[in-house]
């Protein structure tokens, strides 16, 4: 038998154990593969509805605050003031709430005024758009082919039926996926009826977006925020830093727990093996040998356990991301930072157990029974 099949086949000689271990680092790697691949497509989601329809940048509250993007609404009266800033082609508002929407638990409900369905560069592939105040719905072409629905059906919102009466087209798949409504229903819905979540603004021809935002910041930087990237939103950053931080802090327990699983197995491996270990010493293995095999079996442990748990992770979230309105976006990072942190619990819990197994006087390791 090869050196390195030796290494393969030895941790699974204890089986409970080596499974014990592998569910402990399994369950971290699926909650930082799993967690990675929500806030990365939390992070992309919130770009592309910054950036939807063709607008330049977008103007939110300046506070936290109960939103969909985690900021304060504003008064809708902001839209006609901004509206009216030299630079300034179009304004449009929009109120994006999170609610429930047909069988989804929480989905975006996006408020437009009917006309701003044009504004934001999207056209009206079937049916109709929406009458201002009615319960009708203008849904995405994406949305539409997933779920099976059609001009005429209904879907409930918030616990309200609403009417499908059109379906939309756009290069935009955020928008393709999207649920649109009157912006004054949405405050209905609310119970806040005066207020918008975002204003959508649109320069003219030739001017510089980043010049007319510096100029709304400068009239009226004390009440709103302009934000031309996702990551200039205080509140959100803040947001996505503590899902982050919170995925940090269970995936590294859950680690930290599998990481004593690993230790605890290596070590009751050369414990078992001390005979073994002394013939093999006997027979001309160096230190370095033997170092390398305990070591080189505590990786195929976290190895399996980060391919294990990155599967699973993965599938976790495509399966029931989409139930709770959340799509999630893996990039090659994820996985790369599952497997960094797997190969690292797997070298420091091996090495522990192979300095114990060098240290072994081979004639007292012979004598052992």
């Amino acid at each position: 038998m090869s050196f390195l099949k030796f290494i393969i086949k030895n941790p699974f000689r204890r089986k409970t154990s080596a499974t014990l271990a592998i569910v402990g680092i399994a369950i971290g790697i699926i909650v930082i593969v799993a967690l990675g691949g929500i806030t990365d497509g939390l992070i992309n989601t919130f770009e592309d509805t910054i950036h939807a329809g063709g607008a330049d940048f977008s103007i939110s509250g300046k506070e936290t605050g109960d939103s969909a993007y985690g900021t304060n609404t504003i008064d809708a009266s902001w839209t006609d003031k901004i509206a009216n800033v030299t630079g300034v082609d179009e304004a449009y508002p929009i109120y994006v709430v999170l609610t429930s929407v047909g069988d989804k638990y929480m989905k975006s409900l996006i408020g437009v005024e009917p006309k701003g369905i044009t504004l934001a560069d999207i056209s009206i592939k079937e049916g109709r758009i929406f009458k201002d105040n009615a319960n009708e719905l203008v849904i995405g072409d994406i949305y539409a082919e997933d779920n099976d629905y059609k001009i005429g059906d209904t879907i409930e919102v918030d616990g309200e039926d609403f009417e499908v009466v059109g379906i939309i087209e756009t290069g935009d798949q955020s928008m393709a996926s999207g649920v649109f409504t009157s912006i004054s229903k949405v405050g209905e819905l609310m119970d806040d009826e005066d207020s918008i979540s975002n204003i959508y603004v649109k320069v003219d021809k030739g001017a510089d977006a980043q010049e007319v935002a510096d100029r709304i910041d400068e009239k009226y930087g004390d009440d709103l925020k302009t934000i031309t990237s996702i990551m200039e939103m205080e509140q959100m950053a803040k947001m996505l830093n503590m899902l982050q931080g919170s995925t940090w802090a269970i995936s590294l327990l859950a680690i930290f727990v599998g990481g004593l699983g690993i230790i605890n197995t290596m070590l009751m491996s050369v414990f078992e093996r001390t005979r073994e270990i002394g013939v093999l010493k006997a027979v001309g293995w160096s230190n370095t040998k033997i170092l390398t095999m305990i070591v080189g079996e505590s990786l195929v442990i976290t190895i399996i356990s980060a391919i294990i748990g990155s599967i699973i992770g993965y599938l976790a979230c495509i399966l029931l991301g989409p139930q709770i309105g959340i799509s999630p976006l893996f990039t090659p990072k994820i996985f790369i930072q599952a497997f960094i942190i797997a190969i690292i619990v797997g070298v420091i819990g091996g090495l522990y157990p192979a300095i114990k197994a060098i240290k072994l006087p081979p004639t007292e390791a012979l004598r052992y029974e």
